[in-house]
């Protein structure tokens, strides 16, 4: 059975709005400094046990544009795994090796979570976290925390999110002061 894990880069305030930048936001990039060498090489490992990586419209936009002919180790892990995109504004084929969950995007990943396989990544995107979580349907959460207040922003964790109960699996601090979380859910 596979496991769908959420993990998502988040400021100490709580903001999961926009890390890289690319949605235009006037505070938007402040992830990029923290991303570098220790983050690139432990998100590949993270990904070497999936088969899909699953985002919403947005996430698979600012991806493809941002990492679809990007060259090195990260972006051609990206570009291998199989994209499922769960949206209701998108039609027809996509490109960056990605299809779009049609229908009952919910009942589709149920489905899809008790074959036998690798893991699905779902990156970003704190509406399809939350739904996904209140589906019972994220087996582990990786929190990227990191040492930045922005004092502004959509937060992962918004007032009516589901009460759930965590157990830490593992936890690490990297030199550049990001504070990886790894729950059980």
């Amino acid at each position: 059975m596979r496991k769908i894990i959420a993990s998502t880069l988040v400021t100490l305030d709580g903001v999961a709005e926009d890390p890289s930048g690319y949605s235009g936001t006037s505070f938007g990039g402040w992830a990029l400094p923290y991303f570098g060498e220790e983050s690139v090489r432990l998100s590949i490992e993270k990904l070497a046990g999936c088969d899909y990586f699953l985002c919403g419209r947005r996430t698979y936009e600012m991806f493809s544009a941002a990492w679809g002919n990007a060259e090195g180790p990260y972006p051609d892990r990206l570009r291998n795994l199989k994209k499922l995109v769960a949206s209701s504004t998108l039609k027809g084929d996509l490109t960056w090796n990605a299809e779009l969950l049609e229908g009952d995007a919910i009942a589709a990943l149920k489905k899809l979570k008790e074959q036998d396989g690798g893991d699905i990544m779902m990156y970003g995107n704190p509406t399809l976290f939350r739904s996904l979580l209140e589906n019972d349907l994220v087996d582990e959460l990786d929190l990227m925390l990191l040492p930045v207040l922005l004092g502004t922003g959509s937060k992962l964790f918004l007032d009516g999110t589901p009460p759930t109960k965590l157990t830490l699996d593992s936890h690490a601090t990297l030199d550049n002061g990001v504070t990886i979380l790894s729950y059980r859910i």
